[in-house]
């Protein structure tokens, strides 16, 4: 079948079986335009709870379907590669946090959402790149916090805040190829271009963005502000709605590092395709499950945060 085939096929099985298709913004384009619903991690978090779907497809990394599950445990959540994983969850394996824990006590752990179920069990609140600011500011000031596992993010919030949580070293893969360099000479070519990039990217980066925020606030940002250019520092998974939204806008995307132009992309979120989420449907599987006694626990620190924010 060809993709306009699929999609049509993925469209009847989805009425069929009652079936919700979620899908981050960095997936492919035709996954986005698949999908029931596209949204950054807090948007997806908050649909997977309210959803009275019966199976929940969540097309992103690994984690994302995780959390969909921990929420609706009694639904079948499906993934439609298991092993699109994520370089910002692996840099925190659950028996490391564990270890760092118990040698600073009396420590709340705050984890960004880029994590595992295990590492989520080990967690007091959960944060998303567009809440954890304000999350951070709503708990006592002389509270002393574990952040992690983005240094970048952490980082940014420690500065907006005042605060001084201790910052667990991970990383995403993707937002560590944007290089000053390649923003300043997309600056020169561009000039009065605006300068977009995410809270996971360098301090370098972060310093020659006019706009920092969440993929949902650099949306939001672009609506609500038309500009001529913009110049995007972020997976570019996320143009696509950009440019949906403000067709008469030039999204730039930075490229990553030794690269002169081209997208920065996210080899994990490719791995969804359509062929995948048309089979994954068919089957119901992969199907994502939990242990109950991590889930148990993995559980309370997201709805803390559906709380909070």
């Amino acid at each position: 079948m060809n993709n306009k085939e699929l999609h049509q096929e993925i469209r009847r099985l989805c009425a069929e079986k009652n079936a919700v298709i979620m899908a981050h913004y960095y997936t492919r384009p035709e996954i986005q335009d698949a999908a029931d619903f596209i949204g950054d991690s807090l948007a997806l978090a908050r649909k997977a709870a309210e959803t009275e779907a019966r199976v929940i497809v969540m097309c992103g990394v690994h984690f994302m379907a995780e959390t969909c599950k921990l929420l609706c445990p009694g639904k079948t959540v499906l993934c439609p590669d298991p092993q699109a994983g994520c370089s910002l969850a692996d840099s925190c394996p659950a028996a490391e946090l564990e270890k760092f824990k118990w040698e600073h006590p009396g420590h709340t752990v705050v984890s960004y959402v880029n994590t595992t179920a295990a590492v989520k069990a080990l967690t007091d609140i959960v944060v998303t790149s567009g809440n954890a600011e304000k999350i951070i500011r709503r708990l006592p000031e002389d509270e002393k916090i574990i952040f992690g596992p983005d240094k970048n993010l952490g980082r940014y919030i420690n500065e907006a805040t005042g605060r001084h949580m201790l910052l667990w070293q991970g990383g995403c893969h993707v937002h560590a190829r944007f290089k000053a360099q390649a923003i300043e000479r997309l600056k020169a070519q561009h000039p009065g271009a605006v300068v977009m990039a995410h809270l996971e990217c360098s301090e370098e980066v972060l310093a020659l963005a006019d706009v920092k925020g969440s993929t949902a606030v650099m949306l939001k940002y672009a609506q609500e502000h038309p500009a001529e250019t913009y110049i995007v520092a972020t997976e570019a998974g996320i143009l696509h709605e950009m440019r949906k939204k403000c067709p008469e806008t030039e999204f730039i995307p930075v490229p990553p590092e030794g690269a002169d132009e081209g997208c920065n992309e996210c080899e994990y979120m490719r791995m969804n395709t359509l062929e995948k989420l048309y089979r994954c449907l068919c089957d119901e599987s992969p199907a994502i499950e939990v242990p109950e006694d991590i889930a148990r626990e993995a559980v309370k620190p997201i709805k803390r945060m559906l709380e909070l924010s």
